[in-house]
């Protein structure tokens, strides 16, 4: 509620509007006597993530995102375990969540000894952080786990690391600074100031997650739904801009970036190539011309990125290009 009350949570609403919910399961699911929170490992045996951020010309996806969207895989588990469950101790209900409902995923992993907090605010482990998280909520009372204790010690590496300083203390997030935020959550204008602190990151950031000394142990993901489709872990940002939005559905079916809509897409990669004509990359011709080429976009929130893209360019090498 402090979070919520300094005003963290930005364009997110309904964090606001479901309150103290989170922290009282019986009032989501009712009758609700214990919660199963279980992990599923993600990281894919993707490009180099360190190449692709050190490239201005290439996009930058967070690694969650290259593959097959989490939230339906995760929750058909679940429902799966819940069956087996069920049939064990001769019935009972439950229902699945997976990032999909007002539940304080975190904080019921750590109870569960899943892990511990890091000073990111993410679940974190001896084997990194690199999984997401689901729960079962049942109408079983069980004894409950141990909470695992932290081993963050004095390290900080994640706060140092996040390019937006999002992470104001350890262990608290202003999302209104989070890159992840800003180019998934946030439908509107990227503030002007944050701009050039994106890089050529068009969905997610996952910087905390690539500097933190556990997750130098982390697990390549077992299933091949998140093996990297479309080429996402190495795509040009010019490729990625030239995408028609029937090409955006299409290409995206059963990803999870789909649901940012292709106008938001555009502005996240309008912002990246404006970073990319700071840095004048050779082919800045090509990049100015696919900004120019939206121009006469219906969007009046993408031609404000564009404008400020093309703005990047320093304006003693116009000419030239």
């Amino acid at each position: 509620m402090a979070w919520l009350a300094a005003g963290y949570h930005g364009d997110m609403d309904y964090m606001a509007r479901h309150g103290v919910t989170r922290a009282r399961p019986a009032e989501l699911l009712s009758g609700t006597l214990g919660i199963i929170s279980a992990r599923l490992d993600y990281l894919p045996p993707a490009a180099d993530a360190e190449a692709n951020l050190s490239d201005p010309e290439r996009a930058y996806v967070s690694r969650y995102a290259l593959g097959r969207d989490y939230h339906k895989l995760m929750r058909v588990r679940l429902r799966q375990l819940g069956e087996r469950l069920a049939a064990a101790v001769g019935g009972c209900s439950f229902r699945a969540f997976t990032d999909s409902a007002p539940v304080m995923e975190v904080a019921l992993a750590r109870n569960a000894a899943l892990g511990w907090r890091g000073k990111h605010t993410l679940l974190l482990d001896r084997g990194g952080s690199w999984f997401f998280l689901g729960e079962l909520f049942v109408d079983l009372a069980f004894e409950p786990d141990t909470p695992m204790s932290e081993h963050c010690g004095t390290c900080q590496a994640c706060i140092d690391i996040c390019p937006t300083a999002a992470i104001v203390a350890p262990y608290r997030l202003d999302a209104r600074r989070c890159i992840s935020y800003l180019t998934i959550e946030h439908a509107g204008s990227i503030p002007a100031e944050l701009r050039p602190l994106l890089g050529n990151r068009i969905y997610g950031c996952d910087d905390c997650q690539l500097v933190c000394p556990w997750n130098r142990f982390a697990r390549i993901a077992e299933t091949g739904d998140f093996q990297p489709r479309n080429r996402l872990d190495t795509a040009s940002l010019l490729d990625l801009f030239a995408w028609s939005e029937d090409e955006f559905f299409g290409r995206l079916e059963g990803s999870a970036i789909r649901r940012i809509g292709h106008v938001q897409w555009l502005r996240n990669i309008a912002v990246a190539l404006g970073n990319a004509l700071r840095q004048m990359p050779n082919n800045a011709p090509a990049i100015i011309a696919a900004l120019h080429g939206r121009a006469d976009h219906p969007s009046a929130l993408l031609r404000e990125h564009l404008q400020w893209a093309l703005s990047q360019f320093p304006p003693s090498q116009h000419d030239r290009a």
